[in-house]
């Protein structure tokens, strides 16, 4: 992408403003559910929801830590947008988890907890979302007024424990060395290592 249509995508981004992304993000998500109720998404529609959401939620967390290599590489600053998906990747991770404690398991805490000590990608999953929560509820700007911008930021490099672990949960929820997974992972650990890489050059 020359520097022109650099200068010119940031323009339009400048009169985009990032609410719509709220809208857009959750209708994919929407319509999954109504497809799964509608016994449209195979022989087992839960599994399939539950899936897809956890996937979306993944693809989306990555799409957080891409933004700063666009800034910093391509001079594409979709910063103002990060917020927005960032939360979007918090609520289809609770819609992930939520599938599986309601509708698949039915809140039923002892097949749960089987289900936990039998396989260590729940484990690993529930701690990436449990370390998500935070930023969910601190993505606001009262927030970073109360905490202080340098707290604010410190607390959000928990995204950096969060891509890795949710990445690591998809690779070990297949049971078998399938490509998709394993990009994922690379990707994440990749973009995890160029903020590093980052803040150590600055």
């Amino acid at each position: 992408m020359s520097m022109t249509q650099t200068q010119r995508l940031n323009q339009v981004v400048k009169t985009v403003p990032a609410w719509p992304i709220y809208i857009v993000g959750i209708l994919p998500g929407a319509w999954l559910f109504y497809q799964a109720v509608s016994n449209n998404l195979g022989a087992d529609p839960l599994k399939a929801l539950e899936h897809q959401l956890g996937e979306w939620a993944l693809q989306l967390l990555i799409a957080t830590l891409l933004i700063t290599p666009l800034r910093d590489l391509f001079k594409i600053n979709l910063i103002k947008y990060r917020r927005a998906i960032g939360l979007l990747a918090f609520f289809y991770a609770l819609g992930h988890l939520l599938t599986y404690l309601w509708l698949d398991q039915q809140w039923w805490w002892a097949a749960i907890w089987k289900d936990i000590t039998k396989r260590p990608y729940i484990i690993i999953g529930m701690v990436s979302f449990l370390a998500m929560v935070p930023l969910a509820i601190t993505s606001n700007n009262r927030s970073i007024r109360k905490l202080g911008p340098i707290t604010w930021r410190k607390l959000h490099q928990l995204t950096y424990i969060v891509v890795p672990l949710a990445a690591l949960h998809f690779v070990l929820l297949k049971k078998t060395w399938q490509l998709e997974p394993i990009l994922y992972l690379c990707v994440g650990l990749l973009l995890v290592g160029y903020r590093f890489w980052r803040k150590r050059s600055v």
